[in-house]
């Protein structure tokens, strides 16, 4: 995502308020703005437009007009700037849950559009990094318990050691040019159908 020609979708009912940070925007630099005044098949529209940040702004919304738009920010995968006239710490916390990058009472004033939608760039990238890091982690994990069950199956049907066991997975891997795995997974799935934990 560049900082230059970002594609800033603004979603705000009420067109003047829109129209603010519209201008706010543009006088920042920021040309490429689409504004959206209704809510109806938002999410179709966020799909079509494929925006790089999303700047909501509720005029004193109410809790569904909120929910909503939490939902919008989740599904989106999106920087989200919200702001709104008023809040409490419900909805302040559903919002962090939701990922709203940038969540702003009270607070919309045209020069203060730029800065905010920095931060909540900064945020998003910020939690990216860390949602991809847990992702990461969680699937090295999951591959060291698939590849130490299936050596546990190859030691128990094969009567090998653990370092024979690995070796076999490991050349069968490079014979069939496929990640140690992948041919763990393989084995496992052929164990499980046989009913008997049987080897490669």
């Amino acid at each position: 995502m560049s900082d230059r020609a970002l594609h800033i979708l603004v979603i705000d009912a009420n067109r003047i308020r829109a129209s603010i940070i519209e201008e706010g925007l543009k006088e920042a630099g920021q040309a490429r703005v689409t504004v959206i005044d209704e809510a109806k098949g938002l999410m179709r529209r966020i799909v079509e437009l494929d925006p790089d940040v999303i700047v909501i702004d509720l005029e004193s919304p109410n809790r569904d007009a909120l929910e909503h738009m939490f939902q919008v920010s989740r599904a989106a995968k999106r920087p989200v700037a919200m702001f709104v006239d008023r809040t409490d710490d419900a909805s302040i916390e559903a919002a962090i849950d939701a990922g709203v990058s940038a969540y702003v009472v009270d607070g919309l004033k045209k020069e203060r559009i730029k800065p905010i939608l920095d931060t909540a760039i900064r945020r998003f990238r910020a939690f990216e990094r860390l949602r991809q890091e847990l992702d990461q982690a969680r699937s090295e994990l999951s591959e060291r318990k698939r590849i130490e069950r299936a050596k546990g199956i190859l030691m128990r049907t094969r009567g090998l050691s653990e370092e024979s066991a690995y070796a076999l997975l490991r050349s069968t891997a490079m014979q069939q040019n496929k990640r140690i795995a992948e041919i763990a997974e393989s084995l496992i799935t052929a164990a499980r159908l046989l009913g008997e934990e049987e080897g490669i």
